[in-house]
């Protein structure tokens, strides 16, 4: 545990940075500071999505740091393939966390603007994935990574697939 106190505080930085900003102040600021909340069933669901995804994303940058001793900053990379826990069902599962904490932004203030940042954070995390991430990680991993990928989809889990441990 240790040897991961340096990636844990490095991922600790890079989650205020990157998705504090993505999901935090420029919702709030597109939102004119998220001061209307619908209420009711919608800020139940808003909030529940906004604490499973914050759920998936905590748990996979656990594993990012502890296990592949890295973080999920392309310039301070997992030195190990993270192919455990939510990895093993989906390759990223840590997008699907922060699109869960945004759709539940959405939801809980049913903002028109939030589902067109919505539509362009998709738009432009699956190009990130595609031409960026992937082929970083297929020079970084070789074979592990080209066997993983055969085997987890990118987006969408197939639990009645067998898994890579």
């Amino acid at each position: 545990m240790n040897h991961a106190i340096g990636p844990l505080l490095k991922t600790l930085l890079f989650t205020v940075l990157v998705p504090g900003t993505v999901l935090g102040y420029v919702p709030y600021r597109m939102t004119g500071g998220f001061a209307h909340p619908v209420g009711g069933a919608f800020t139940i669901l808003g909030i529940a999505l906004m604490l499973i995804g914050a759920a998936i994303y905590f748990r996979c940058a656990w594993e990012f740091a502890v296990r592949g001793l890295g973080t999920p900053a392309p310039i301070a990379p997992t030195k190990y393939l993270v192919t455990t826990a939510l990895h093993r069902y989906i390759r990223n599962p840590m997008y699907v966390g922060v699109f869960l904490v945004l759709i539940g932004e959405t939801v809980w203030f049913w903002s028109k603007t939030l589902v067109a940042y919505g539509a362009f954070l998709c738009v432009a995390v699956q190009s990130f994935v595609v031409f960026y991430e992937e082929p970083t990680l297929h020079r970084q991993f070789g074979e592990s990574y080209d066997s993983y990928r055969r085997a987890v989809p990118r987006w969408i889990p197939h639990f009645w697939r067998r898994r890579p441990s």
